[in-house]
């Protein structure tokens, strides 16, 4: 699905330039303007200080700018607009069309933000539920079941970034209603998935470990019979529960559990697209983080940043952890370059996970607050902060 910064076209435009002259003015390519318009990249950051300047506007400005990126709606479709206005009349048809808009939608998760995200997804969710009351015709029934349970998990996953991880309730209620439509259509894969949402809001939000490992234990067994690598991501969200209330010996058995779930991965696996090895590290060195061993975590995490690199919300959260590695063993040259990197990223996109995990970094840093190179980082996490 088509995104596109429309902020930044308009500040250009309002400054006078065409692509071609701002590429000129900056000493870049016309279609490296073309990229940044489109979300497919972003200035590098040398370059930053002179596009805000031809732009005149604020660094701040030009930072929300880049972090404003919006999905572009599609075209109407004349057979999902008579659907829309005699639902009896949906066929599979019509449900492959509202498919095939959230996978576009979930696509770009990775790549545009959740606030420009939550409106296209939001209207696609609720078509569906309609069509789905209103359908006549049991297969296209439980055809739209499905594609309901992953439109409501995508949004609640949305409702929980936007809300910064705060409003657990609302994401919830998504997530129960996504689980009670993968029932419905009979589809353990979507239902375990689901759950294991439930128990990310358990974990990051909630902080609650033990209501975490429960939820996240139940996904492993919903998804235990069909995918080997959602039952290893649901595994490693156990071995991270545990983590946290200092469990080593369970948390590191889970790790192991999970590892050989994912050598289990086969080509009939639906979800094993998603779930990689920087999966298993990224969480791996979550939990050695979590568990006081920076030391352990710090070449796992070194590993996952470079792997993740089509996957920025995933990222961010990686290279906050790495930050944080940083800083508790003392490496604090490093730790500043990272955390530069962390802010970075997160303003591409502003996913919750990346803002809480570098808010943490930042209050890890305040005992070096009257440092000029920590002072950087503070104006930084406020311009973020002042954007959201």
């Amino acid at each position: 699905m088509p995104v596109k910064r429309l902020r930044l076209v308009q500040y250009r435009k309002a400054a006078g330039y065409t692509q071609e002259g701002l590429a000129e003015y900056l000493g870049v390519e016309r279609s490296t303007v073309g990229r940044w318009e489109s979300g497919e990249t972003e200035p590098q950051a040398y370059l930053r200080p002179r596009l805000a300047r031809a732009l005149t506007i604020t660094s701040q400005e030009l930072q929300a700018a880049l972090a404003d990126v919006t999905v572009m709606q599609a075209r109407p479709n004349e057979r999902m607009t008579h659907a829309l206005r005699n639902p009896a009349s949906a066929d599979l048809v019509v449900v492959a069309y509202l498919h095939q808009r959230l996978r576009q939608l979930d696509e770009s998760y990775d790549k545009a933000s959740s606030t420009g995200l939550l409106g296209p997804a939001g209207q696609v969710h609720g078509q569906v539920k309609f069509l789905r009351e209103n359908a006549t015709n049991p297969r296209v029934r439980r055809a739209l079941y499905e594609v309901e349970a992953d439109s409501a998990t995508l949004v609640g996953q949305l409702v929980w970034d936007v809300s910064q991880r705060r409003d657990h309730d609302a994401p919830l209620g998504y997530f129960r209603d996504a689980v009670d439509a993968a029932r419905h259509a009979r589809d353990p894969c979507i239902e375990a998935y689901a759950t294991l949402r439930m128990a990310y809001v358990a974990l990051y939000g909630e902080k609650n470990p033990r209501s975490g490992v429960m939820l996240a234990q139940r996904a492993a067994e919903a998804a235990k019979a069909v995918s080997p690598s959602l039952t290893g991501l649901s595994l490693l969200h156990v071995a991270e529960g545990h983590a946290m209330t200092g469990a080593t010996s369970e948390c590191e058995a889970a790790l192991k559990k999970a590892e050989e779930q994912f050598d289990r991965v086969h080509p009939d696996d639906v979800a094993a697209p998603y779930y990689t090895p920087n999966e298993y590290n990224r969480l791996a060195g979550s939990c050695y983080l979590s568990l006081g061993l920076p030391e352990r975590a710090e070449p796992i995490l070194r590993t996952t940043t470079r792997g993740l690199a089509a996957k920025k919300k995933s990222q961010a959260i990686a290279l906050g952890n790495l930050t944080l590695a940083l800083i508790r063993q003392g490496k604090l040259d490093e730790a500043v370059k990272t955390m530069h990197r962390t802010i970075d990223a997160v303003e591409l996109t502003r996913g919750g996970g990346g803002l809480n995990v570098a808010y943490s970094a930042g209050r890890e840093l305040r005992k070096w607050r009257h440092e000029p190179w920590a002072q950087e980082i503070n104006d930084r996490l406020l311009a973020l902060m002042a954007a959201l």
